[in-house]
């Protein structure tokens, strides 16, 4: 959420110099969601992220629940430290930003309905959730791809975030829409960015499930860390 309130900031606020020179919104998006594609990817690599499977996001760690690769008390515990890092990621970057992150052009990068209204910004909610998730199911099964499975979903968040923003505003994730709307107050159709994302996911999982069988549902993490057990599958840090 820093990264995302950070950016936004630098790429929408009238005073800013990146805003001034980037007039083109098509233009600003893509820079956007470079930006967002590559934090997702540092995430993904980093330490903490092999560590934990990198899910960021509670429908991702549902919709694995749902498939059997996450236990109960592991999915609350993901669960509940995503809505408290994504309020703590605002609070931090309202601390750090000061109130250009609640200038009425970035307001905290809140994530409303486009002009097409809530039905269009669900359906397309549902439908990016959908191909992020299946891209993930994939790519984590195949012995080759599966070392890419973070770059693949960083390139296709940096993509979604640049086509896709002008409906929905591009969330995928409840955590990171609460933690917006909870510091800029616009609750505006948020049970969208609960009910799509999750929806769009458990629907990739159960299409993914029902042509490939559940042997083919790989381990929860997008990455394994080399020198560590998976909490998750158990496989073992020489394996790795």
């Amino acid at each position: 959420m820093l990264s995302a309130l950070s950016f936004a900031t630098l790429l929408e606020h009238p005073d800013s110099p990146v805003r001034a020179a980037l007039p083109d919104a098509l233009v600003r998006r893509a820079w956007m969601g470079l930006a967002m594609g590559a934090t997702a990817v540092a995430l993904v690599y980093s330490p903490f992220g092999q560590r934990s499977g990198a899910h960021f996001n509670p429908a991702f760690t549902l919709t694995y629940l749902r498939l059997g690769k996450v236990r109960r008390a592991d999915a609350a515990g993901y669960v509940a430290a995503h809505f408290a890092g994504a309020i703590a990621g605002v609070a931090l970057a309202a601390l750090l930003l000061g109130p250009r992150v609640a200038h009425p052009a970035v307001r905290f990068a809140a994530t409303v309905p486009g002009p097409a209204g809530p039905l269009a910004a669900f359906a397309a909610e549902a439908a990016i959730s959908f191909g992020l998730m299946s891209l993930v199911l994939r790519s984590t099964a195949h012995p080759r791809l599966a070392p890419c499975t973070g770059l693949l979903a960083g390139a296709l968040v940096a993509t979604w975030i640049t086509l896709e923003a002008p409906l929905s505003g591009t969330s995928m994730n409840p955590a990171r829409s609460l933690g917006s709307a909870l510091a800029s107050g616009v609750f505006e159709a948020l049970w969208i960015y609960f009910a799509a994302p999750l929806l769009g996911m458990l629907a990739a999982a159960e299409l993914y499930v029902r042509r490939r069988g559940p042997a083919a549902v790989a381990c929860a993490k997008l990455h394994h860390a080399a020198r560590r057990r998976c909490i998750h599958c158990g496989l073992p840090a020489a394996a790795a």
